[in-house]
């Protein structure tokens, strides 16, 4: 009998936190498939020079856009949207111009263009929580190591998900940096700043290039002064 209750006991708590992390691994799918580059014959490659200004809502946050830096075309009719996908060009995060149509399109190893995704959100976490939820229970060394950059650089174990990535976490305080590690069959890596709570039920995540690595803080600041130039 008493066999039969811990049983029962263990299964209380297995069948929820099952679930939680079947969610947390589809977040992290949805987030990584979304912002890699699309194979071209899919890819809205339409985007505008134009500095027409885009009325947009994300659950219930305003934005005012320039059509420049919006990449898909149907965003730009504007309205309430779950997500929004927009590209700015390092080092000043300028928005799309006809005469850099090759360089906003391509995908090389040091290409300087960050995509930047607003999407509704109703299960952010903060950066702190994030990293000990989803990430620590893959990473194959609690402590991490010292990293170039003002960063701290886990491992993640090789049966995990996550194995031919690196996590870097500021030691400041920052975005958790996911970045695809070079290979012969990944050339041009990326990075990805994960999604973090901008609003209520509204979070934003970006991805560059891992050879913009060193520029990271540059890269976040600009990204957060587009967003607030966006949110006047």
């Amino acid at each position: 009998m008493s066999r039969e209750r811990e049983i029962h006991q263990h299964s209380g708590w297995l069948v929820p936190l099952g679930l939680f992390g079947v969610i947390a691994a589809l977040s992290g799918f949805f987030l990584l498939y979304y912002l890699r580059p699309p194979p071209a014959p899919f890819r809205d490659n339409r985007p505008t020079a134009a500095a027409t200004m885009v009325h947009l809502r994300v659950r219930g946050i305003s934005l005012h856009i320039p059509a420049r830096f919006i990449e898909a075309r149907a965003i730009r009719a504007g309205g309430d949207r779950d997500t929004v996908s927009l590209f700015a060009a390092l080092p000043d995060m300028r928005g799309y111009t006809e005469a850099e149509d090759n360089l906003f399109a391509g995908n090389a190893a040091d290409s300087p263009v960050v995509h930047v995704l607003i999407r509704a959100d109703a299960n952010g976490m903060d950066a702190e929580t994030r990293l000990a939820r989803i990430y620590m229970p893959y990473i194959a060394e609690a402590k991490g190591e010292q990293a170039p950059f003002g960063l701290t650089r886990y491992a993640f174990r090789a049966d995990s998900g996550y194995g031919r990535n690196d996590l870097y976490v500021a030691k400041t305080g920052g975005p958790l940096l996911l970045c695809e590690q070079p290979a012969q069959d990944l050339p041009s890596p990326n990075c990805l700043a994960i999604d973090r709570p901008i609003a209520q039920g509204v979070g934003l995540t970006y991805r560059f290039k891992r050879a913009h690595l060193a520029r990271w803080q540059a890269v976040a600041a600009g990204v957060n002064r587009l967003i607030s130039d966006f949110r006047k």
